[in-house]
């Protein structure tokens, strides 16, 4: 629209955050607090009185925050961000119409800050945004090129005691690195110097429409890292200007991983990259397991080196790449050897990934899953059923609750019973437990020495705590 602010204009006046704690919200929020704004928020969670330590935080960070009851909406330039999923009828929505604040979702939001920052680093694709993002703005931050880093999960590198959600690094503008979604189409937004595609599974979307958007990502992207392993990602490579391959398996991908190399642990692993550009070899050390975690470290490696960072730099700095909150986290073993981890697993690539890197090394696993909406669950739940059946074993057990609901309008007819109804259908032991509390009573009774305990799910910072009630209450 032609009275629409300049990015210095816009970011001159104070701004609104709804859902100010979401995880996609606050890193945006901190960056553009860092950016010179003021910033005020409300979060229905604070409002239940859920996760006072994390708004405790925030407060310290200086965000004025109020109920969500209209009250922190009180001048026409203010910015209202919300996202497009908010229903019009909630407070701040409808004072913000009042009015006639400038709205903006989250996402058109963050592809301001990327498309006016002097490169835009993009990271794509169904599953393993979050942990490339905080890979690529570490190395990019040790490359000393001072990156802003847009992320949906805490970077564990960058946590400090005045910046305990490290969601979000403020460095300059000339840099700025963020993963792009494609479960709502904002991805279309964004115009990449670097573009990077990881994969192309079945999520929120249908392939037909992920196929499209993804495909119009890297026709948009200055330059590609396409993941050579994955056939729907390669097979979108004839959309892209320029391109950087990768791939473990693929041996013309041009960043790769020379075939035995790979010794891979229950907690770390160690690999030796290939640069086939010049034929250069590269032993990299990785803080992190599983073979799509390797797949991770070479896609930014790729996209690293797309932004002009030598291979050998990168594997250096991933070195000391510390990996995200809720991302196969050790949150600890028990003294009777039951390991806990908590992990973002919420759609079949993910939850796959992570179940077969338990299950690469001995022990039992007791997943507990908590579905994330239950839209969601009708769009995947069958291709979840079929992951939890097809990775885990005889002796596992998949534990469910019903789908995490915190308020609003939605249709709650299908649940989680239709899920373990089809895992035991398949095979597989499952139980359908529908409150969490009484999920955790049912696992710490069945939980054994040498057992790996799971706790998977998104959208829900209380699962952590979860987690560490868990271990707490375990022998």
């Amino acid at each position: 629209m032609s009275d629409f602010p300049t990015p210095d204009e816009l970011f001159a006046r104070p701004f609104f955050f709804c859902g100010i704690g979401g995880s996609g919200m606050l890193p945006l929020a901190q960056i553009v607090q860092g950016r010179g704004a003021s910033v005020a928020g409300s979060d229905r969670s604070r409002d239940q009185g859920r996760l006072p330590e994390k708004f405790a935080a925030l407060e310290a960070q200086g965000f004025a925050l109020h109920p969500q009851d209209g009250s922190g909406i009180v001048a026409k330039d203010q910015v209202v961000v919300a996202s497009a999923a908010v229903e019009d009828t909630v407070p701040e929505i409808v004072r913000a119409n009042e009015l006639g604040c400038l709205r903006l979702t989250r996402a058109e939001l963050n592809s301001i800050l990327f498309n006016t920052s002097g490169a835009g680093l993009a990271i794509a694709g169904t599953s393993g945004k979050s942990t490339v993002t905080g890979m690529l703005g570490w190395i990019m931050q040790v490359a000393g090129r001072e990156p802003t880093i847009m992320n949906g999960a805490v970077m564990k590198n960058f946590v400090r005691a005045d910046h305990p959600i490290a969601s979000a690094v403020v460095g300059s503008r000339s840099i700025y690195v963020s993963e792009v979604d494609e479960s709502d189409g904002s991805i279309a937004l964004y115009r990449p110097a670097v573009g990077v595609l990881l994969n192309v599974s079945l999520d929120h979307k249908s392939m037909d429409e992920l196929r499209v958007l993804f495909g119009d990502y890297l026709a948009r992207s200055r330059i590609a890292a396409i993941n050579a392993d994955d056939a729907e990602a390669l097979a979108l490579l004839p959309r892209a200007k320029e391109v950087i391959t990768f791939g473990i398996d693929q041996p013309r991908a041009q960043i790769g991983i020379k075939p035995g190399s790979i010794a891979d642990g229950p907690v770390r692993q160690a690999a030796t990259v290939i640069d086939r550009h010049d034929g250069s070899e590269h032993a990299l050390v990785l803080a992190m397991p599983g073979r799509h975690n390797l797949a991770n470290a070479l896609a930014t490696i790729a996209g690293a080196a797309a932004a002009g960072v030598p291979v050998a730099a990168s594997v250096k700095a991933l070195a000391s790449f510390a990996g995200l909150a809720r991302r196969f986290d050790v949150i600890g073993t028990s003294p009777s050897g039951v390991t806990v981890i908590d992990d973002f697993g919420h759609n079949p690539e993910k939850c796959a990934a992570t179940l077969r890197t338990l299950k690469a090394h001995p022990g039992r696993v007791i997943a507990f899953f908590q579905p994330h909406g239950y839209g969601p669950l009708r769009q995947m739940g069958a291709e979840l059923a079929e992951t939890f059946a097809r990775e885990l074993g005889p002796d596992d057990v998949t534990i469910m609750c019903d789908p995490v609901y915190f308020g609003g309008t939605v249709d709650r007819s299908e649940g989680t019973a239709r899920i373990i109804g089809l895992i035991t259908a398949a095979g597989g032991r499952a139980e359908h437990i529908a409150m969490r509390e009484d999920c955790a009573t049912r696992i710490l009774e069945i939980a054994r020495p040498g057992d790996r305990i799971v706790v998977m799910g998104a959208r829900d910072d209380t699962l952590t705590q979860f987690a560490q009630s868990i271990l707490a209450h375990l022998p």
